[in-house]
């Protein structure tokens, strides 16, 4: 692996609440908020998200006192959205402009847009087709460009989209269409390596060919057997990460160290946050696991910052 620091000097990296089991603002299964940020800062990273709105403090004078005093600083806020429904806009901006609000109080310039799944997330239960027509395409990326620049012109921050397994968004070759028919002046992708992996996508190709559109990074890696099982059985997400689809680096698929160096082509100063889905899990399992990818994101080149 390469020593050099140079992609490591462009890459900010961190973690978020979803390796510590985490995704939904309250829950008896999941990691308590303090000792998230306690476990997170105590493995190495500087950095974090906020994960589910509510699940940390949402008043921004608290939440800033408890990351100073952790040494931690937010990355991102992070929001779904269901552009393709139609006319949601009032009750998306309503959501997302709390998310901004706390975001941006806090200092951070990026909210990572996830589309709703078309399968709940926990029971796997089918919500709607799994396929768009070309009318809630065109819905979804006019929503997209919408919220783009509302983002932008009140609050300042970057929207980067999230393709995501069990979503409208998540193979290659929709990735691409989202991209063809988005303004790139104000969407960009959070490139989530893992998502892209499990719906069968090329990381290292979207780079390569919207080189411009890549404007954050999620790093995580899949279990090809597992992933093998969960596509002959056609399993939900929730179910698949129950079974461990979602693995620890670098015992999974895509390769890391790859896409690491493909940043170094990139005009950005991007971020790089491990986002290993964990939910549920034992309390003790996250934090091993987080210092010893950290370490790993470490031999990569993706030094410290």
């Amino acid at each position: 692996m390469s020593n050099g620091n140079e992609a490591g000097d462009r890459l900010r990296v961190g973690s978020a609440p979803d390796s510590w089991g985490v995704w939904f603002p309250e829950d008896d299964q999941q990691t308590p908020w303090q000792r998230f940020l306690d476990e997170v800062s105590d493995a190495g990273y500087r950095w974090i998200e906020l994960g589910p709105y509510g699940y940390l403090p949402t008043d921004p004078h608290r939440l800033r006192d408890e990351l100073a005093r952790r040494e931690l600083t937010l990355s991102a806020g992070t929001c779904f959205t269901a552009f393709h429904r139609g006319d949601v806009w009032e009750q998306t901006w309503a959501h997302v402009r709390q998310v901004a609000d706390l975001t941006s109080a806090l200092g951070a310039r990026h909210v990572v847009v996830i589309p709703e799944m078309w399968r709940d997330p926990a029971s796997g239960e089918q919500l709607e087709d799994r396929s768009l027509g070309d009318g809630s395409w065109r819905a979804l990326g006019t929503g997209i460009d919408r919220l783009a620049k509302a983002l932008h012109e009140e609050y300042g921050v970057h929207l980067q989209f999230h393709p995501h397994a069990d979503s409208h968004v998540d193979t290659q070759q929709h990735v691409e269409r989202f991209l063809e028919m988005t303004d790139p002046e104000l969407v960009t992708l959070c490139l989530d390596t893992g998502h892209i992996s499990y719906c069968g996508g090329d990381n290292l190709e979207l780079i390569r060919k919207y080189p411009d559109r890549i404007g954050y990074l999620h790093l995580k890696q899949v279990d090809p057997r597992v992933l093998a099982e969960v596509q002959e059985q056609d399993l939900p997400f929730g179910p698949a990460v129950r079974r461990g689809v979602m693995c620890e680096p670098p015992q999974g698929t895509p390769a890391l160290e790859p896409i690491i160096e493909a940043t170094r082509g990139l005009d950005a100063d991007l971020f790089a946050i491990v986002e290993q889905d964990l939910y549920p899990c034992a309390p003790d399992v996250p934090l091993p696991i987080a210092k010893r990818t950290r370490e790993f994101l470490n031999r990569c080149g993706a030094g410290a910052r």
